[in-house]
């Protein structure tokens, strides 16, 4: 095993005797709440969000062409961090009318921007790749890789 692997092994215990520590600090109520929600998350997750990653998975292998897979699967779970960050405050423009600092950017607009912006590059970077495979293929047949 190497250094770096221990040196996280380790971390990994530290932090997870950090966690252990405050959650010894929560009320019962708050235990239990928190215990609510972890199951929770479990199960929305194995439930719902795994198999539809799942059906979604297998339909685009059928439809995207082979050059397309990896740009495909990396614009998806970056779509999804983008959404699962947003969620807190997309649709909260009027949560703390007293303070409107709080949430002072319109939230929705950003997303769309964010995720636009990710497809595109996830476009690119299947062209490009498209492109570069395409370009060794002719330098190949040319005869010039010899």
């Amino acid at each position: 095993m190497s250094a770096v692997r221990v040196l996280l092994a380790l971390l990994g215990i530290g932090l997870t005797g950090y966690g252990i520590a405050l959650l010894s600090e929560l009320s019962r109520t708050d235990l239990v709440s928190v215990g609510v929600w972890f199951a929770a998350g479990i199960v929305l997750h194995d439930a719902l969000f795994a198999p539809l990653c799942v059906v979604v998975g297998v339909g685009a292998r059928r439809i995207l062409p082979g050059t397309w897979w990896a740009a495909a699967a990396c614009g998806a779970v970056a779509t999804v961090a983008v959404v699962v960050l947003a969620v807190p405050v997309v649709g909260r423009g009027d949560a703390l009318p007293d303070n409107p600092t709080v949430l002072d950017r319109d939230y929705p607009a950003g997303v769309l921007a964010a995720v636009v912006t990710v497809w595109v590059f996830v476009v690119l970077g299947a062209v490009t790749r498209r492109g570069v495979r395409a370009a060794r293929l002719v330098h190949r047949r040319a005869g010039f890789d010899r």
